[in-house]
């Protein structure tokens, strides 16, 4: 069976990346065809490791890869905070790469939702500090994945910095990078938690054509300790419909293309 997805599983595969489970008859009302044609897609999909067969219908694997996270309350926290909004930032972010690009995604639970919303797709390079997005992306044959190497700074942590990192980095140009942030403000630009991060994040940018900001509507006018960048270096925002036309305009006054998902 070849590797490449027909567009109907293309279909299947997005509806389920918004919804997380769905039947037989909601995915036969978004991808058409008939119920035996539907049910030998998702074998395939299955097959592939993208989703598991349901009785009556389907569901997204969202992979288990995070066993000595599980019962973590802290990463838990982390990962469910605006899961919806996050879930469909990356949808929206991941429309955005095309075929034949080499993307950087830096570590983050909104860049995660981008790299799983890739999984299916072909002939892409992806670049990334994050152990987890490698993971995640490791078993699809129709993308490359490279991480930079470095040190895991802190405890619980899914982020490489250090000079491994910064090194690699210096040997590689994107197209794309999407960049994960903890603060977002129109006079102090991009902001995250840990200096070494924003080290990374910055030679990430340098060796992109494009940077694409991914972040719920909460971060923004938040300042956090670590600089990564000033907005003039932004190309576009990619945010949650609960983002407010006040806290967009000022953005969208410097030129920055602003997309609500």
């Amino acid at each position: 069976m070849p590797d490449t997805l027909n567009g109907r599983c293309e279909q299947i595969i997005k509806f389920l990346l918004r919804v997380g489970t769905a039947s037989i008859e909601e995915i036969l009302s978004v991808a058409g065809s008939s119920a035996p044609s539907i049910r030998r897609d998702l074998a395939r999909l299955e097959n592939r490791g993208l989703i598991r067969r349901t009785h009556g219908g389907a569901t997204l694997v969202e992979p288990l890869l995070y066993e000595p996270f599980r019962y973590d309350s802290s990463f838990l926290a982390r990962e469910q905070r605006f899961a919806m909004e996050k879930r469909r930032i990356g949808l929206a972010a991941a429309e955005l790469v095309q075929p034949n690009e080499t993307i950087g995604l830096s570590a983050g639970t909104t860049t995660t939702h981008i790299g799983r919303s890739l999984r299916h797709r072909e002939k892409i390079q992806v670049i990334t500090n994050a152990i987890n997005i490698g993971m995640e992306l490791c078993n699809q044959p129709g993308v490359r994945t490279y991480l930079t190497g470095g040190v895991i700074p802190w405890a619980w942590s899914f982020s490489l910095t250090g000079n491994a990192a910064l090194e690699f980095l210096d040997d590689v140009y994107m197209d794309k990078v999407f960049l994960s942030v903890t603060g977002l403000d129109a006079e102090r630009g991009a902001t995250t938690l840990e200096a070494d991060e924003a080290l990374v994040y910055r030679k990430m940018l340098k060796q992109s054509k494009q940077v694409i900001v991914v972040t719920d509507a909460s971060k923004f006018g938040n300042v956090s300790p670590a600089f990564i960048c000033p907005v003039s270096e932004i190309h576009t925002i990619i945010t949650s419909t609960g983002a407010s036309p006040e806290s967009l305009a000022p953005f969208e006054r410097q030129g920055i293309r602003v997309i609500r998902a």
